[in-house]
Protein backbone atom coordinates (compact mmCIF):
# COMPACT_ATOMS: atom_id res chain seq x y z
CA UNK A 1 0.00 0.00 0.00
CA UNK A 2 1.25 3.47 -0.86
CA UNK A 3 2.00 5.85 1.99
CA UNK A 4 1.61 9.46 0.91
CA UNK A 5 2.72 12.62 2.61
CA UNK A 6 1.46 16.01 1.51
CA UNK A 7 1.16 19.61 2.59
CA UNK A 8 -1.39 20.77 5.09
CA UNK A 9 -3.38 23.62 3.63
CA UNK A 10 -2.29 26.00 6.36
CA UNK A 11 1.48 25.49 6.10
CA UNK A 12 3.66 28.47 5.41
CA UNK A 13 5.19 26.92 2.31
CA UNK A 14 2.68 28.23 -0.22
CA UNK A 15 4.18 29.33 -3.51
CA UNK A 16 4.32 33.06 -2.99
CA UNK A 17 6.94 35.70 -3.56
CA UNK A 18 8.98 36.99 -0.67
CA UNK A 19 7.75 40.49 0.20
CA UNK A 20 10.01 42.23 2.67
CA UNK A 21 8.36 44.64 5.07
CA UNK A 22 9.32 48.28 5.00
CA UNK A 23 11.29 47.88 8.20
CA UNK A 24 13.73 45.36 6.72
CA UNK A 25 16.85 45.22 8.84
CA UNK A 26 20.53 44.27 8.73
CA UNK A 27 21.44 41.51 11.18
CA UNK A 28 25.06 41.06 12.24
CA UNK A 29 26.13 37.62 13.46
CA UNK A 30 29.39 36.33 14.94
CA UNK A 31 30.45 32.77 15.63
CA UNK A 32 33.68 31.49 17.16
CA UNK A 33 34.45 29.50 13.99
CA UNK A 34 34.89 30.58 10.40
CA UNK A 35 32.97 29.60 7.28
CA UNK A 36 35.59 28.17 4.95
CA UNK A 37 33.55 26.78 2.07
CA UNK A 38 30.17 27.55 0.52
CA UNK A 39 30.09 24.10 -1.10
CA UNK A 40 27.21 22.37 0.77
CA UNK A 41 28.92 18.96 0.56
CA UNK A 42 32.29 19.96 2.02
CA UNK A 43 31.64 19.60 5.73
CA UNK A 44 28.98 17.83 7.79
CA UNK A 45 29.16 20.25 10.73
CA UNK A 46 26.13 21.94 12.23
CA UNK A 47 27.28 25.57 12.10
CA UNK A 48 28.52 25.21 8.52
CA UNK A 49 25.31 23.46 7.50
CA UNK A 50 23.27 26.30 9.03
CA UNK A 51 25.27 28.84 7.00
CA UNK A 52 24.54 26.83 3.86
CA UNK A 53 20.86 26.63 4.84
CA UNK A 54 20.50 30.36 4.28
CA UNK A 55 21.09 29.75 0.57
CA UNK A 56 20.30 26.13 -0.19
CA UNK A 57 17.30 23.89 0.54
CA UNK A 58 16.56 20.17 0.65
CA UNK A 59 13.67 18.11 -0.63
CA UNK A 60 12.39 18.28 2.96
CA UNK A 61 12.94 20.67 5.85
CA UNK A 62 12.48 20.65 9.61
CA UNK A 63 10.14 23.01 11.39
CA UNK A 64 10.82 24.88 14.62
CA UNK A 65 10.13 21.68 16.58
CA UNK A 66 12.43 19.58 14.34
CA UNK A 67 9.55 17.79 12.60
CA UNK A 68 10.04 16.86 8.93
CA UNK A 69 7.96 19.02 6.55
CA UNK A 70 7.84 19.37 2.75
CA UNK A 71 10.27 21.74 1.04
CA UNK A 72 11.50 21.35 -2.55
CA UNK A 73 9.45 18.16 -2.64
CA UNK A 74 5.82 19.07 -1.97
CA UNK A 75 4.89 15.44 -1.29
CA UNK A 76 6.25 11.90 -1.36
CA UNK A 77 5.07 8.31 -1.23
CA UNK A 78 6.45 4.79 -0.84
CA UNK A 79 4.86 2.57 -3.54
CA UNK A 80 6.92 -0.31 -2.16
CA UNK A 81 9.29 -0.79 0.81
CA UNK A 82 12.30 -0.18 -1.46
CA UNK A 83 10.93 2.67 -3.57
CA UNK A 84 10.36 6.28 -2.57
CA UNK A 85 8.74 8.66 -5.06
CA UNK A 86 9.12 12.42 -4.61
CA UNK A 87 6.87 14.96 -6.29
CA UNK A 88 8.83 18.15 -6.78
CA UNK A 89 7.53 21.65 -6.28
CA UNK A 90 6.80 23.44 -9.56
CA UNK A 91 7.72 27.01 -10.32
CA UNK A 92 10.79 27.11 -8.06
CA UNK A 93 13.88 28.79 -9.45
CA UNK A 94 17.50 28.90 -8.39
CA UNK A 95 18.83 32.32 -7.50
CA UNK A 96 20.38 32.76 -10.95
CA UNK A 97 17.00 32.12 -12.59
CA UNK A 98 17.51 28.49 -13.60
CA UNK A 99 14.37 26.37 -13.07
CA UNK A 100 14.50 23.66 -10.40
CA UNK A 101 13.77 20.21 -11.92
CA UNK A 102 14.33 16.51 -11.39
CA UNK A 103 17.67 16.79 -13.21
CA UNK A 104 19.01 18.82 -10.28
CA UNK A 105 17.91 16.17 -7.77
CA UNK A 106 19.55 13.35 -9.75
CA UNK A 107 22.72 15.43 -10.15
CA UNK A 108 22.82 16.33 -6.44
CA UNK A 109 22.33 12.67 -5.46
CA UNK A 110 25.31 11.70 -7.60
CA UNK A 111 27.48 14.62 -6.45
CA UNK A 112 26.89 14.10 -2.73
CA UNK A 113 28.15 10.51 -3.01
CA UNK A 114 31.38 11.40 -4.81
CA UNK A 115 34.86 11.37 -3.36
CA UNK A 116 35.53 14.57 -1.47
CA UNK A 117 31.99 14.85 -0.13
CA UNK A 118 31.60 14.70 3.64
CA UNK A 119 27.91 13.83 3.30
CA UNK A 120 28.12 10.57 1.39
CA UNK A 121 25.83 8.72 3.80
CA UNK A 122 22.92 11.00 2.89
CA UNK A 123 22.18 8.50 0.09
CA UNK A 124 22.33 4.76 0.93
CA UNK A 125 24.88 2.77 -1.09
CA UNK A 126 23.39 1.07 -4.12
CA UNK A 127 20.48 3.50 -4.45
CA UNK A 128 19.28 4.20 -7.99
CA UNK A 129 17.91 7.69 -8.55
CA UNK A 130 15.56 7.77 -11.52
CA UNK A 131 13.95 10.78 -13.19
CA UNK A 132 10.33 9.96 -14.06
CA UNK A 133 9.54 13.40 -15.44
CA UNK A 134 10.67 16.96 -14.78
CA UNK A 135 8.97 17.01 -11.38
CA UNK A 136 9.02 13.38 -10.25
CA UNK A 137 12.00 11.39 -8.97
CA UNK A 138 12.20 7.79 -7.73
CA UNK A 139 14.76 6.55 -5.23
CA UNK A 140 15.07 2.77 -5.62
CA UNK A 141 16.85 1.24 -2.63
CA UNK A 142 18.72 -2.06 -2.26
CA UNK A 143 16.95 -2.64 1.09
CA UNK A 144 14.00 -0.98 2.85
CA UNK A 145 14.76 2.30 4.64
CA UNK A 146 11.72 3.78 6.39
CA UNK A 147 13.71 6.83 7.58
CA UNK A 148 15.35 7.58 4.23
CA UNK A 149 14.52 11.29 4.14
CA UNK A 150 15.01 11.98 7.84
CA UNK A 151 18.38 13.64 7.22
CA UNK A 152 17.52 15.21 3.89
CA UNK A 153 16.72 18.56 5.44
CA UNK A 154 20.48 19.13 5.26
CA UNK A 155 21.10 17.39 1.95
CA UNK A 156 20.87 20.53 -0.12
CA UNK A 157 19.95 20.47 -3.81
CA UNK A 158 22.34 22.11 -6.24
CA UNK A 159 21.80 23.49 -9.73
CA UNK A 160 23.14 20.96 -12.26
CA UNK A 161 23.42 23.50 -15.08
CA UNK A 162 25.26 26.02 -12.86
CA UNK A 163 27.65 23.40 -11.48
CA UNK A 164 28.53 22.06 -14.94
CA UNK A 165 29.01 25.55 -16.38
CA UNK A 166 31.40 26.50 -13.57
CA UNK A 167 33.45 23.28 -13.33
CA UNK A 168 31.87 22.48 -9.96
CA UNK A 169 30.63 18.95 -10.63
CA UNK A 170 33.06 17.48 -8.09
CA UNK A 171 32.56 18.21 -4.37
CA UNK A 172 35.14 20.37 -2.61
CA UNK A 173 36.90 18.26 0.06
CA UNK A 174 37.50 19.79 3.47
CA UNK A 175 41.21 19.16 2.97
CA UNK A 176 41.34 21.18 -0.28
CA UNK A 177 44.29 23.57 -0.33
CA UNK A 178 42.86 25.85 -3.01
CA UNK A 179 39.26 27.09 -3.28
CA UNK A 180 36.88 25.79 -5.91
CA UNK A 181 34.17 27.81 -7.62
CA UNK A 182 31.49 26.18 -5.46
CA UNK A 183 33.44 26.96 -2.29
CA UNK A 184 33.52 30.68 -3.13
CA UNK A 185 30.11 31.04 -4.79
CA UNK A 186 26.61 29.74 -4.11
CA UNK A 187 23.38 29.33 -6.09
CA UNK A 188 20.50 27.77 -4.24
CA UNK A 189 16.73 28.14 -4.01
CA UNK A 190 16.72 29.44 -0.43
CA UNK A 191 15.78 32.64 1.42
CA UNK A 192 19.10 34.44 1.06
CA UNK A 193 21.72 34.90 -1.63
CA UNK A 194 25.45 35.33 -1.07
CA UNK A 195 26.53 38.83 -2.03
CA UNK A 196 30.17 38.32 -1.00
CA UNK A 197 32.27 35.66 0.71
CA UNK A 198 35.74 36.13 2.11
CA UNK A 199 36.69 32.82 3.78
CA UNK A 200 37.63 33.40 7.40
CA UNK A 201 36.83 37.11 7.19
CA UNK A 202 33.24 37.97 6.30
CA UNK A 203 30.21 36.64 4.42
CA UNK A 204 27.34 38.88 3.38
CA UNK A 205 23.90 37.46 2.58
CA UNK A 206 21.05 39.39 0.94
CA UNK A 207 17.35 38.51 1.17
CA UNK A 208 16.16 36.63 -1.92
CA UNK A 209 13.14 38.57 -3.26
CA UNK A 210 12.13 35.60 -5.43
CA UNK A 211 12.03 32.96 -2.71
CA UNK A 212 9.12 30.59 -3.28
CA UNK A 213 8.09 30.64 0.39
CA UNK A 214 6.45 33.45 2.33
CA UNK A 215 9.17 35.05 4.43
CA UNK A 216 8.82 35.00 8.22
CA UNK A 217 11.91 37.18 8.68
CA UNK A 218 12.24 40.92 8.14
CA UNK A 219 15.92 41.00 7.22
CA UNK A 220 17.39 42.70 4.19
CA UNK A 221 20.85 41.30 4.83
CA UNK A 222 22.96 39.17 7.18
CA UNK A 223 26.58 40.01 7.82
CA UNK A 224 28.53 37.11 9.30
CA UNK A 225 31.94 37.70 10.89
CA UNK A 226 33.93 35.00 12.68
CA UNK A 227 35.30 36.20 16.04
CA UNK A 228 37.51 33.58 17.66
CA UNK A 229 38.27 35.52 20.83
CA UNK A 230 35.62 34.92 23.50
CA UNK A 231 36.19 38.33 25.10
CA UNK A 232 36.01 40.17 21.78
CA UNK A 233 32.87 38.30 20.71
CA UNK A 234 31.04 39.12 23.97
CA UNK A 235 32.18 42.72 23.85
CA UNK A 236 30.83 43.05 20.30
CA UNK A 237 27.41 41.81 21.46
CA UNK A 238 27.27 44.04 24.53
CA UNK A 239 28.28 47.13 22.55
CA UNK A 240 25.68 46.45 19.86
CA UNK A 241 28.32 45.92 17.18
CA UNK A 242 26.76 42.52 16.49
CA UNK A 243 23.21 41.27 17.14
CA UNK A 244 23.78 37.54 17.67
CA UNK A 245 26.78 35.53 18.89
CA UNK A 246 27.31 31.81 19.35
CA UNK A 247 28.41 30.48 21.70
CA UNK A 248 28.38 32.71 24.75
CA UNK A 249 31.30 31.55 26.91
CA UNK A 250 29.95 29.92 30.06
CA UNK A 251 31.81 32.35 32.30
CA UNK A 252 30.11 35.31 30.57
CA UNK A 253 26.48 34.14 30.64
CA UNK A 254 25.59 36.07 33.80
CA UNK A 255 27.23 39.25 32.49
CA UNK A 256 25.31 39.08 29.22
CA UNK A 257 22.03 38.37 31.02
CA UNK A 258 22.54 41.37 33.28
CA UNK A 259 23.27 43.74 30.41
CA UNK A 260 20.59 46.22 29.26
CA UNK A 261 20.68 45.32 25.57
CA UNK A 262 21.30 41.55 25.25
CA UNK A 263 20.37 38.21 26.78
CA UNK A 264 21.39 34.56 26.57
CA UNK A 265 19.01 32.08 24.98
CA UNK A 266 19.64 28.78 26.74
CA UNK A 267 18.37 25.30 26.11
CA UNK A 268 19.33 21.63 25.88
CA UNK A 269 21.30 20.45 22.86
CA UNK A 270 21.09 17.04 21.24
CA UNK A 271 24.84 16.93 20.53
CA UNK A 272 27.02 14.42 22.39
CA UNK A 273 30.66 15.36 23.00
CA UNK A 274 32.96 12.34 23.12
CA UNK A 275 36.53 11.05 22.86
CA UNK A 276 37.69 8.54 20.27
CA UNK A 277 40.82 6.41 19.85
CA UNK A 278 42.33 4.96 16.67
CA UNK A 279 41.66 1.24 16.92
CA UNK A 280 42.37 0.22 13.33
CA UNK A 281 45.99 1.07 12.49
CA UNK A 282 48.70 -1.42 13.49
CA UNK A 283 50.80 1.51 14.67
CA UNK A 284 49.48 4.86 15.84
CA UNK A 285 50.33 7.83 13.64
CA UNK A 286 51.19 10.07 16.59
CA UNK A 287 52.67 8.18 19.52
CA UNK A 288 56.01 7.10 20.99
CA UNK A 289 54.81 3.48 20.95
CA UNK A 290 56.28 1.85 17.85
CA UNK A 291 55.31 -1.38 16.17
CA UNK A 292 51.91 -1.68 17.80
CA UNK A 293 48.74 0.22 18.66
CA UNK A 294 47.92 0.48 22.38
CA UNK A 295 44.29 1.33 21.65
CA UNK A 296 43.70 -2.12 20.14
CA UNK A 297 43.90 -3.39 23.72
CA UNK A 298 40.57 -3.06 25.51
CA UNK A 299 42.42 -2.54 28.81
CA UNK A 300 44.01 0.64 27.49
CA UNK A 301 40.67 1.98 26.27
CA UNK A 302 39.07 1.17 29.62
CA UNK A 303 41.95 2.86 31.43
CA UNK A 304 41.45 6.06 29.43
CA UNK A 305 37.71 5.96 30.18
CA UNK A 306 38.20 5.50 33.92
CA UNK A 307 40.85 8.22 34.07
CA UNK A 308 38.36 10.89 32.93
CA UNK A 309 36.64 12.68 35.81
CA UNK A 310 33.41 13.70 34.09
CA UNK A 311 32.01 15.44 37.16
CA UNK A 312 35.09 17.66 37.38
CA UNK A 313 34.63 18.56 33.72
CA UNK A 314 30.99 19.42 34.46
CA UNK A 315 31.68 21.57 37.51
CA UNK A 316 35.01 23.22 36.62
CA UNK A 317 35.11 23.39 32.83
CA UNK A 318 31.41 23.53 31.94
CA UNK A 319 30.31 25.33 35.14
CA UNK A 320 27.34 23.02 35.48
CA UNK A 321 26.04 23.56 31.95
CA UNK A 322 26.50 19.99 30.73
CA UNK A 323 24.80 16.63 31.25
CA UNK A 324 27.29 13.74 31.68
CA UNK A 325 26.41 10.86 29.37
CA UNK A 326 26.94 7.11 29.45
CA UNK A 327 25.90 6.80 25.82
CA UNK A 328 26.81 8.23 22.45
CA UNK A 329 23.33 9.70 22.09
CA UNK A 330 21.29 12.25 24.01
CA UNK A 331 18.67 10.74 26.35
CA UNK A 332 15.94 12.71 24.54
CA UNK A 333 16.57 10.56 21.47
CA UNK A 334 16.63 7.09 23.10
CA UNK A 335 14.16 6.25 25.82
CA UNK A 336 16.18 3.33 27.22
CA UNK A 337 19.24 5.50 27.85
CA UNK A 338 18.48 5.39 31.58
CA UNK A 339 19.45 1.71 31.59
CA UNK A 340 23.11 2.70 31.12
CA UNK A 341 25.55 4.14 33.66
CA UNK A 342 29.10 5.39 33.22
CA UNK A 343 31.99 3.40 34.73
CA UNK A 344 33.13 5.15 37.90
CA UNK A 345 36.08 7.52 37.83
CA UNK A 346 38.95 5.32 39.02
CA UNK A 347 42.50 6.57 38.30
CA UNK A 348 44.09 3.86 40.44
CA UNK A 349 42.19 1.18 38.54
CA UNK A 350 43.20 2.88 35.29
CA UNK A 351 46.89 2.68 36.25
CA UNK A 352 46.53 -1.04 36.98
CA UNK A 353 44.87 -1.62 33.62
CA UNK A 354 47.69 0.18 31.81
CA UNK A 355 50.28 -1.91 33.68
CA UNK A 356 48.42 -5.13 32.79
CA UNK A 357 48.42 -4.05 29.15
CA UNK A 358 52.20 -3.58 29.21
CA UNK A 359 52.39 0.18 29.82
CA UNK A 360 53.30 0.54 33.53
CA UNK A 361 54.89 3.91 32.80
CA UNK A 362 52.19 5.01 30.37
CA UNK A 363 52.95 6.28 26.89
CA UNK A 364 52.78 9.40 24.74
CA UNK A 365 50.08 10.25 22.20
CA UNK A 366 48.85 13.33 20.33
CA UNK A 367 45.28 14.48 20.94
CA UNK A 368 43.47 16.34 18.15
CA UNK A 369 40.94 18.90 19.27
CA UNK A 370 39.06 21.84 17.73
CA UNK A 371 39.37 25.12 19.61
CA UNK A 372 36.46 27.01 18.05
CA UNK A 373 33.70 24.47 17.49
CA UNK A 374 32.11 23.19 20.72
CA UNK A 375 31.51 24.84 24.08
CA UNK A 376 34.90 25.02 25.84
CA UNK A 377 36.32 22.37 23.50
CA UNK A 378 40.00 23.21 23.98
CA UNK A 379 39.48 23.56 27.75
CA UNK A 380 37.89 20.11 27.87
CA UNK A 381 40.86 18.66 26.03
CA UNK A 382 43.29 20.38 28.37
CA UNK A 383 41.40 18.96 31.34
CA UNK A 384 41.47 15.45 29.84
CA UNK A 385 45.20 15.80 29.20
CA UNK A 386 45.73 16.64 32.87
CA UNK A 387 43.63 13.68 34.01
CA UNK A 388 45.51 11.26 31.76
CA UNK A 389 48.82 12.62 33.05
CA UNK A 390 47.81 11.24 36.46
CA UNK A 391 47.96 7.71 35.05
CA UNK A 392 51.24 8.28 33.23
CA UNK A 393 49.93 9.16 29.76
CA UNK A 394 51.55 12.21 28.20
CA UNK A 395 49.16 14.04 25.88
CA UNK A 396 50.58 16.28 23.17
CA UNK A 397 47.57 18.50 22.60
CA UNK A 398 47.00 19.78 19.07
CA UNK A 399 44.09 22.21 19.34
CA UNK A 400 43.30 23.92 16.05
CA UNK A 401 40.55 26.01 14.42
CA UNK A 402 37.83 23.75 13.09
CA UNK A 403 38.75 24.28 9.42
CA UNK A 404 42.20 22.76 9.94
CA UNK A 405 40.95 20.21 12.48
CA UNK A 406 38.21 18.75 10.28
CA UNK A 407 40.43 18.80 7.19
CA UNK A 408 42.88 16.59 9.11
CA UNK A 409 40.67 14.10 10.95
CA UNK A 410 37.67 13.48 8.68
CA UNK A 411 37.37 10.89 5.92
CA UNK A 412 38.43 13.17 3.01
CA UNK A 413 41.62 13.98 4.94
CA UNK A 414 42.39 10.33 5.62
CA UNK A 415 41.33 10.04 9.29
CA UNK A 416 44.70 11.43 10.38
CA UNK A 417 44.29 11.15 14.14
CA UNK A 418 45.22 8.86 17.00
CA UNK A 419 43.11 10.34 19.80
CA UNK A 420 40.51 13.06 19.41
CA UNK A 421 37.50 14.97 20.69
CA UNK A 422 34.39 15.22 18.52
CA UNK A 423 30.74 16.20 18.86
CA UNK A 424 27.82 14.52 17.08
CA UNK A 425 24.16 15.35 16.62
CA UNK A 426 22.26 12.58 14.81
CA UNK A 427 21.04 14.10 11.56
CA UNK A 428 18.00 11.83 11.65
CA UNK A 429 17.26 12.46 15.36
CA UNK A 430 17.43 8.67 15.59
CA UNK A 431 19.84 6.21 17.23
CA UNK A 432 20.41 4.43 13.92
CA UNK A 433 22.40 7.46 12.78
CA UNK A 434 24.91 6.90 15.59
CA UNK A 435 25.10 3.14 14.99
CA UNK A 436 25.71 3.71 11.30
CA UNK A 437 27.88 6.84 11.13
CA UNK A 438 29.87 6.71 14.39
CA UNK A 439 29.96 2.99 15.24
CA UNK A 440 29.57 1.42 11.79
CA UNK A 441 32.55 -0.49 10.37
CA UNK A 442 34.23 1.54 7.66
CA UNK A 443 35.96 -1.50 6.09
CA UNK A 444 33.69 -1.78 3.02
CA UNK A 445 34.13 1.10 0.55
CA UNK A 446 30.95 0.03 -1.26
CA UNK A 447 28.82 0.73 1.82
CA UNK A 448 28.14 4.26 3.08
CA UNK A 449 28.84 3.44 6.71
CA UNK A 450 31.19 4.75 9.38
CA UNK A 451 31.68 8.11 7.67
CA UNK A 452 32.34 9.86 11.00
CA UNK A 453 33.94 6.81 12.62
CA UNK A 454 37.36 8.44 12.94
CA UNK A 455 38.54 5.71 15.32
CA UNK A 456 37.87 2.78 13.01
CA UNK A 457 35.88 1.00 15.75
CA UNK A 458 34.32 -2.10 14.21
CA UNK A 459 32.07 -4.84 15.51
CA UNK A 460 30.18 -6.82 12.88
CA UNK A 461 27.45 -7.68 15.36
CA UNK A 462 26.74 -3.97 15.83
CA UNK A 463 26.50 -3.59 12.05
CA UNK A 464 24.08 -6.53 11.86
CA UNK A 465 21.91 -5.01 14.55
CA UNK A 466 22.01 -1.58 12.88
CA UNK A 467 20.78 -3.11 9.61
CA UNK A 468 17.83 -4.68 11.46
CA UNK A 469 17.10 -1.49 13.40
CA UNK A 470 16.75 0.40 10.14
CA UNK A 471 13.84 -1.74 8.92
CA UNK A 472 12.15 -2.73 12.21
CA UNK A 473 8.70 -1.05 12.49
CA UNK A 474 7.95 -2.19 16.06
CA UNK A 475 9.35 0.55 18.33
CA UNK A 476 9.62 -1.71 21.38
CA UNK A 477 11.63 -4.34 19.49
CA UNK A 478 13.63 -1.60 17.82
CA UNK A 479 14.62 0.01 21.14
CA UNK A 480 15.76 -3.34 22.52
CA UNK A 481 17.93 -3.87 19.44
CA UNK A 482 19.46 -0.41 19.85
CA UNK A 483 20.11 -1.15 23.51
CA UNK A 484 21.90 -4.39 22.58
CA UNK A 485 24.15 -2.57 20.11
CA UNK A 486 25.01 0.21 22.56
CA UNK A 487 25.71 -2.39 25.24
CA UNK A 488 28.23 -4.16 22.98
CA UNK A 489 30.10 -0.93 22.22
CA UNK A 490 30.03 0.15 25.87
CA UNK A 491 31.54 -3.14 27.05
CA UNK A 492 34.28 -2.81 24.45
CA UNK A 493 34.97 0.80 25.49
CA UNK A 494 34.77 1.69 21.80
CA UNK A 495 34.30 5.36 22.67
CA UNK A 496 34.36 7.62 25.71
CA UNK A 497 31.13 9.65 25.79
CA UNK A 498 31.49 12.83 27.83
CA UNK A 499 28.34 14.94 27.90
CA UNK A 500 25.62 16.85 26.12
CA UNK A 501 26.48 20.53 26.17
CA UNK A 502 23.93 23.29 26.72
CA UNK A 503 23.03 25.87 24.10
CA UNK A 504 24.01 29.45 24.88
CA UNK A 505 23.26 32.03 22.20
CA UNK A 506 23.84 35.71 22.85
CA UNK A 507 20.96 37.68 21.31
CA UNK A 508 20.26 41.39 21.17
CA UNK A 509 16.97 42.36 22.83
CA UNK A 510 16.03 43.87 19.44
CA UNK A 511 16.13 40.40 17.84
CA UNK A 512 13.63 37.53 18.03
CA UNK A 513 15.21 34.18 17.18
CA UNK A 514 14.01 30.57 17.17
CA UNK A 515 16.30 28.20 19.08
CA UNK A 516 16.24 24.58 18.01
CA UNK A 517 17.89 21.75 19.95
CA UNK A 518 20.07 20.89 16.94
CA UNK A 519 21.90 24.23 17.41
CA UNK A 520 21.28 25.46 13.87
CA UNK A 521 20.90 29.24 13.91
CA UNK A 522 18.49 29.83 11.03
CA UNK A 523 17.81 33.46 10.27
CA UNK A 524 14.82 32.91 8.00
CA UNK A 525 12.85 32.89 11.28
CA UNK A 526 14.57 35.98 12.71
CA UNK A 527 13.07 39.41 13.13
CA UNK A 528 14.79 42.58 14.25
CA UNK A 529 13.25 45.78 15.54
CA UNK A 530 13.71 48.89 13.44
CA UNK A 531 16.88 50.77 14.29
Amino acid sequence: MSVRWSLFAATAVALVACALPASAQTLRYANQGELKSLDPYTLKETTTIAHHGHVYEGLVARDKDLKIIPALAESWETPSPTKWRFHLRKGVKFQNGDPFTADDVVFSAERVQKKGSNLQTRIPSGTKVVKIDDHTVDFILPTPNPILNSQWDTWYIMDKKWAEANNAVEPTPAAATSPSFASLNANGTGPFTVESHQPGVKTVYKANPNWWRKAEHNLKEIIFTPIGSDATRVAALLSGEVDVIEPVPIQDIARVDSSPNAQVQKGPELRTIFLGMDQVRDELLYSNVKGKNPFKDIRVREAFYKAVDIELIKTRVMRGLSTPSALMIAPQLFKLSGDFTRPKFDPDGAKKLLAEAGYPDGFEVTMDCPNDRYVNDAAICQAVAGMLARIGVKINLLAQPKAQYFAKVLKPGGYLTSFYLLGWTPGTSDAHDVLNNIMGCRDDPKVNRGEANLSGYCNKKVDEIAAKVLVEPDTTKRDLMIKEAFDIAAKEFGYIPLHQQALAWGVSKKVSLTQRADNQILFYWATKQEE
